[in-house]
């Protein structure tokens, strides 16, 4: 069978990881890369063997034809990028946010839904491996009724005036931080877990006085099933762990059968109702970001584009987590638990306050 041909847009500091992903994705092949900096998609081209690089989106799509974009651009270029592609018929995997603004990613995901060609967005949390995992058991029946879910996000890279410079710099002038950016992976992931939510009340705080936006938080989550979340995030200080960015913090999943505890280190430990704790074997992933959570997501689109198998995320589906996502700052803002039934977020986005 033919492989897929891919084309990526942007070459940022997140693009590698698409790229490792799809180098490991034995269903595609990389046909060329673009930026508006054209010497940064040819670095990353020479680095992965890609042939060929553009400065201009829509004449390596006219000259390439690919059959997928990877879309890995800041989040204003989205919208654009995405009517972009699918003008030509193409099949779009694009980076999260969606866009900077509620109404924004609602006609994006709506124009795209009207197309019929496929937009999913690049939420790869979910894929990582000790997550895909959980969730395994969760649908086996080896943890019991499920009763509800905590993480606590510790990454320690938050602290002092150099915060973020190395690897993302523009955190410190984002007005919102930690959901927009962070905390999103896990309302994702949670609802993965557990279904939909009902309800979330949530707390924010500004820790390190040289960003614009929130960088610790603490989310709670009311879920249909009548489970309970708890996303505890703080990213100033860090856990125990060989690589505090692996996971980003430690997990405890409980159901009636006992405790799924998942470490800084991405290892997995049962705990029986009243017995003792061990740890569960699985295949962790790769030592890359996520457990190569990104090639993942990447070989999961690559299978329903080639098999028609079930697809997760689509951009019409990820308007969910966007909800809770301004639910959550809408109860900051208030100091008032926001239930989800007819809740409309607003238009336009409101920047994080004290």
């Amino acid at each position: 069978m033919a492989r897929l041909r891919i084309a990526g847009i942007g070459a940022g500091y997140f693009s590698r990881f698409h790229l490792e992903g799809w180098r490991d994705t034995a269903g595609a092949e990389v046909v060329a890369w673009c930026d508006a900096i054209e010497d940064k998609a040819r670095a990353m081209a020479g680095e992965f063997g890609v042939p060929r690089t553009f400065a201009d989106a829509a004449a390596m799509l006219d000259e390439c034809q690919p059959d997928l974009v990877d879309i890995v651009t800041p989040p204003p270029s989205h919208a654009a990028l995405v009517a972009l592609a699918h003008a030509r018929g193409i099949a779009v995997i694009c980076q999260k946010p969606m866009t900077p603004s509620w109404s924004e990613s609602v006609a994006m995901a709506g124009a795209a839904a009207k197309s019929g060609i496929l937009c999913v967005i690049h939420e790869n949390f979910r894929f990582q491996p000790w997550y895909r995992e959980a969730k395994r058991l969760l649908t086996t029946g080896a943890l019991g009724v499920p009763h509800g879910v905590a993480f606590r996000l510790r990454p320690g890279d938050g602290q002092g005036p150099r915060a973020y410079l190395d690897r993302q710099p523009y955190f410190q002038q984002m007005s919102r931080l930690l959901i927009v950016e962070t905390a999103i992976h896990w309302i994702d992931t949670f609802r993965f877990l557990l279904g939909e939510v009902e309800a979330i009340t949530a707390r924010l705080r500004r820790m390190n006085s040289v960003i614009a936006g929130e960088d610790a938080g603490i989310l709670i989550f009311e879920f249909a099933g009548g489970e309970t979340g708890l996303f505890d995030g703080n990213r100033l200080n860090d856990h125990v762990a060989a690589n505090p960015r692996r996971t980003m913090g430690e997990m405890w999943l409980e159901g009636a059968a006992g405790v799924l505890r998942l470490d800084g280190d991405s290892r997995l430990w049962w705990k029986p109702h009243q017995g003792e704790e061990r740890e569960h074997a699985y295949d962790r992933g790769p030592e890359t970001f996520g457990g190569g959570c990104c090639g993942a997501l990447q070989r999961h689109v690559v299978a329903h584009l080639t098999t028609g198998s079930a697809i997760e995320n689509t951009a019409r589906e990820y308007l969910a987590n966007l909800r809770l996502q301004e639910a959550a700052y809408e109860s900051h803002a208030t100091g008032r638990r926001v239930a989800l039934r007819g809740y409309q977020p607003p238009a336009t986005a409101r920047p994080f306050v004290l």
